[in-house]
């Protein structure tokens, strides 16, 4: 049993050596508790028993308070260290605070005591520390990646990354040991249900623009959303999905859920939805961990689920090649990937692809990017400094970008729809590639986008 520090006075705060102490031997008697059903017993069961396991334990606490003449906890205060137990043990401990708070967008962590949180209104600001130590933050995040139902995750020094889908939509990615101090990241996903008309109203683009993109989904255009880190790239496919018509079978292809896509059955009500796991322990002869399942994978097998579109959260590498399949299979498929700018986002996915092997020679990636993808959309991030000495971050889409095989110096064609003019924040009409007009049959502004260009210089 893990012995307990020496009781302390509560003085209005939480004793977080306590709380830690108390969900360490919590966790070790629900799992003596659950025995061979923990596989079996829901997460409201497991609740309602580790709830009556930190009672035992705080009034074996207090007992022990009154034995070494510290003061008992008064009611309120037995009720807060039971819910930040609780919370330790279920939810996010010190961090689940943060992540309720509906002001909160994203968590940016550098160490137990450096914390930044990118508040709704894209402002920057500093957050309380969520731990005492490095080392408690660390041996909680190992924790919480052990203790997930759906996907648990290694972290360790052997594998000293972490990617974690949470409870309510929100993503975790943590790096220690390989880096100075612990680090994390939390993104907040609170536009789920997300249409490309409330991006207009929040400034992200035009009336005209979220026609055309509008249109261009309807149309089974396959598009690749483009940007770096934040930039708003799920959110913008969120946007993009709610365009397909509700009678469509869709797939979706992710590291960690984020589109959540099959959690809206009133927009999609048949949503496939595929999440790679990581595996675990040694690596077998071909390389793979036990256990481990990847997007592209996902990708091979979707072929058999008779869909319609095929979503694909994030192309980083490999799973390139099953992204052009599917593109190359059935039309309308739609993907993102990191890229500094849209044309800057065709030599990533050439890079990806001629990374999967000495097979892929930059010629045929090319020509298989250009053939499969019809539009590149860019999404822009910006962090300016605000007057009172915090940092306010905004995002827009800066380009719309059409793709076509063909020039002989590059393999492909680019043409802007939408470009940013220089100074500005706002991506106008700039040259309209004419197989695109036909996009007014879908709804697509054309008097308006015509309206609006911009000759080119």
């Amino acid at each position: 049993m893990t012995s307990r520090p020496a009781p302390r006075p509560f003085a209005g705060d939480l004793d977080w050596r306590v709380v830690a102490a108390l969900r360490q031997q919590a966790s070790d008697r629900l799992a003596a508790a659950l025995g061979s059903d923990a596989g079996r017993v829901d997460l409201p069961a497991q609740r309602s028993t580790g709830r009556e396991i930190i009672r035992d334990l705080i009034e074996a606490e207090i007992a022990d308070r009154v034995t070494a003449g510290v003061p008992a906890w008064s009611p309120v205060e037995q009720a807060a260290m039971a819910a930040a137990v609780e919370n330790a043990l279920f939810g996010l401990g010190r961090l689940q605070p943060l992540v309720d708070d509906e002001a909160v967008e994203n968590i940016l962590i550098t160490g137990h005591d450096r914390v930044t949180l990118e508040l709704t209104d894209g402002r920057l600001v500093p957050g309380p520390p969520v731990a005492d130590s490095d080392a408690e933050l660390v041996d909680f995040l190992v924790f919480l990646a052990s203790r997930s139902e759906a996907n648990a995750r290694p972290f360790s020094e052997a594998q000293p990354r972490l990617h974690l889908r949470l409870d309510g939509g929100a993503r975790l990615a943590a790096a220690a040991w390989v880096t100075p101090r612990p680090s994390v990241v939390i993104r907040r996903h609170r536009l789920q249900r997300v249409r490309l008309s409330d991006l207009v109203e929040l400034g992200a683009m035009s009336e005209v623009m979220a026609s055309f993109l509008a249109a261009a989904v309807k149309a089974r255009r396959s598009i690749v959303v483009a940007g770096a880190q934040g930039a708003g790239k799920t959110t913008l496919v969120r946007a993009l999905c709610a365009e397909i018509p509700p009678h469509e079978a869709i797939g979706t292809f992710e590291t960690e859920y984020e589109l959540h896509l099959h959690e809206l059955p009133e927009l999609h009500p048949i949503v496939v939805a595929w999440e790679a796991r990581p595996g675990s322990g040694e690596r077998g002869a071909d390389g793979r961990a036990a256990g481990e399942f990847t997007l592209a994978e996902a990708l091979f097998d979707s072929f058999r689920f008779n869909l319609s579109r095929q979503i694909v959260g994030e192309v980083r590498g490999h799973e390139i090649l099953a992204m052009l399949k599917a593109m190359e299979s059935g039309a309308g498929s739609i993907s993102t990937t990191h890229a500094r700018s849209a044309e800057g986002a065709i030599a990533k996915l050439v890079t990806c692809a001629m990374e999967a092997g000495p097979h892929v020679t930059h010629d045929y990636a090319v020509r298989a990017i250009a053939a499969a993808i019809d539009i590149v959309v860019h999404v822009q991030m910006e962090t300016t400094p605000n007057p009172d000495g915090t940092w306010c971050r905004s995002r827009w889409v800066s380009e719309v970008a059409t793709l076509t095989p063909g020039e002989q110096g590059t393999g492909y064609a680019i043409q802007h729809a939408f470009r940013t003019p220089p100074g500005q924040r706002e991506a106008t009409p700039y040259v309209l590639d004419d197989d695109y007009r036909e996009l007014a049959m879908y709804g697509f502004d054309l008097e308006g986008y015509y309206r609006h260009a911009q000759a080119p210089s």
